[in-house]
C-alpha cells in the first residue's frame, strides 16, 4: 500500500494490518518486556489470534476515521511502529504515539515515522493540535516529543495507574502553525 523511507533505505514506516499478525506477535515477543514499561500496548496479544484481533480492532479504527496504526521496519522486519491514538477530524485534535523493541532504539526511526504523521495529520486532515503523552519516568518518549518540537503542556499527577503504580503523565503538543513554520526551517 505505503512504504515511506526512515533513512537510507534499512528503515521504512508502513501500513500495519491484521494479515501482519504472526509477524506482529513475534516482534511483541521480542519487545514486551521493554514496550510494557510504561504503555500496556499489546499485552493481550499473546497468540496469533489475540494479535489478529487487536490488529482488526484498529483496523476498526481506522475505518470509523478515529485511529490507526503504522508499523516500522528495520531490514525487513517489524520492530515497532508509530499510531493515532485518538483521532478527531471534526475537532482538530489528535494524539500521536511509539512504540520500539529494543533492538531498533537510538536511531531516530520514532522520530521521523511521528514526523510523517504529523505531516500527514496537519497539511492532509486539517489537524491543529496533536498531542503526545508519555509517562514522567518514560525519557525516550519525551525526548521524542522535544525533537517533534512540542511544548510541554503540563503534568496530570499520578493520573496513570499502571503496573501498580501511579505514574505522572506528562501532557506535549505542538500546534499546526508552529509545526507548518518550523516545518519551513527543516
Amino acid at each position: 500500500m505505503y512504504a515511506i523511507p526512515l533513512d537510507d533505505g534499512s528503515a521504512e514506516l508502513r501500513p500495519l494490518e491484521t494479515w501482519h499478525a504472526e509477524e506482529f506477535l513475534r516482534h511483541l515477543k521480542r519487545g514486551r518486556d521493554h514496550i510494557g514499561q510504561f504503555i500496556p500496548f499489546g499485552k493481550d496479544a499473546v497468540d496469533v489470534e489475540s494479535s489478529r484481533a487487536l490488529l482488526r480492532r484498529w483496523a476498526e479504527k481506522r475505518v470509523a476515521d478515529s485511529g490507526s496504526l503504522h508499523g516500522i521496519w528495520l531490514d525487513g522486519e517489524l520492530v515497532g511502529g508509530v499510531l493515532f491514538r485518538i483521532f478527531d477530524a471534526a475537532g482538530g485534535t489528535c494524539e500521536v504515539g511509539c512504540w520500539l523493541e529494543p533492538a531498533a532504539t537510538g536511531r531516530g526511526l520514532v522520530t521521523r515515522a511521528a514526523r510523517v504523521l504529523i505531516d500527514w495529520a496537519v497539511e492532509e486532515r486539517g489537524i491543529h493540535r496533536v498531542e503526545w503523552q508519555a509517562a514522567a519516568g518514560n525519557t525516550p518518549s519525551i525526548n521524542v516529543a522535544r525533537r517533534l518540537g512540542m511544548k510541554r503542556d503540563g503534568v496530570l499527577r499520578e493520573a496513570n495507574l499502571y503496573g501498580g503504580v501511579r505514574h505522572d503523565e506528562e501532557i506535549w503538543s505542538v500546534l499546526a502553525p508552529e509545526w507548518r513554520s518550523a516545518h519551513k526551517e527543516r
